[in-house]
């Protein structure tokens, strides 16, 4: 067995793994299979999403592991469609259906949706009475600027246990990942190598061939040392493989440095502020 991800506790005490596995555009048909060589490389860890379409294959994966279900800890996401109350509770409802579980590690709101008619605020009032049920044992979000968490702050009683946002050396997001830790909340980086944008730049590379590890590797391990849980995606076991290699060798403080200030604020996805879009 590779070595043991190291955990972060959440701010109602659950433990999530550090590093987990992402199935973000893995297909729904190939879902199972891919999960199922994650979980056989060492991963604990799953993040998926109602969006994505392949949560039924998760619990597929999760069943036949032959792995105790308290071991693995699976995120999913609220779709975009179901910000209004009844409706984030029916989603909730179907997720765990097609998961086939009983419960759920942790529940998010995807995407904030500034400009649609069903405000957040009602939306998390939601996922409080879900977290009250006992059927999920944290909540969060994703993609939530810091306006967005004040609001929660000022308007709800449960604060979010993580906040789900993209980033990645072009985009650090050093005050946003401040703003969270002050509250207690933890970051959790997507995108976490920028669709490979990254590997390329050649302060990374320099990096990666002094320490013999991969330019992904570097940029991982300065996610870990930075403290965020991150979770890359691969539909490789050999890269799977890789990607979970982080925890035997460590940056010097230049290095993290230097990848930090690689920073040039540059999103692969959409901006929080502005986007919209409901499936």
């Amino acid at each position: 067995m590779a070595a043991a991800v190291p955990t972060i506790t959440l701010n109602n005490g659950v433990e999530i793994p550090q590093l987990g596995f992402g199935v973000y555009q893995v297909p729904p048909e190939k879902t199972a299979e891919t999960v199922t060589t994650a979980l056989e490389v060492g991963y604990r860890h799953i993040d998926t999403a109602e969006m994505y379409g392949n949560e039924k294959g998760v619990g597929e994966a999760v069943a036949r592991s032959g792995i105790d279900r308290g071991e693995i800890f699976v995120t999913s996401k609220l779709n975009n469609g179901f910000h209004r109350r009844d409706d984030a509770l029916r989603a909730f409802d179907q997720t765990l259906a097609d998961l086939g579980f009983d419960y759920l590690d942790l529940f998010l709101i995807h995407w904030p949706l500034p400009g649609i008619d069903v405000d957040f605020v009602e939306t998390w009032k939601a996922l409080e009475e879900i977290y009250a049920g006992g059927r999920c044992k944290a909540i969060g979000v994703s993609n939530f600027q810091a306006h967005h968490l004040r609001r929660l702050f000022d308007e709800t009683e449960i604060k979010p246990a993580v906040n789900q946002i993209e980033v990645h050396p072009f985009l650090a997001q050093d005050d946003l990942r401040a703003f969270n830790g002050e509250h207690e909340i933890i970051t959790e980086a997507w995108s976490p190598i920028a669709q490979g944008k990254v590997l390329d730049d050649p302060a990374i590379v320099a990096i990666a061939e002094r320490l013999g590890r991969t330019p992904a590797q570097v940029v991982l391990r300065w996610h870990i040392e930075r403290g965020d849980v991150v979770f890359p995606k691969s539909s490789s076991r050999e890269r799977m493989a890789e990607n979970f290699a982080l925890f035997d060798f460590e940056l010097e403080t230049g290095d993290l440095a230097m990848l930090t200030g690689l920073d040039r604020g540059e999103r692969t996805g959409p901006d929080p502020d502005r986007f919209n879009y409901i499936p």
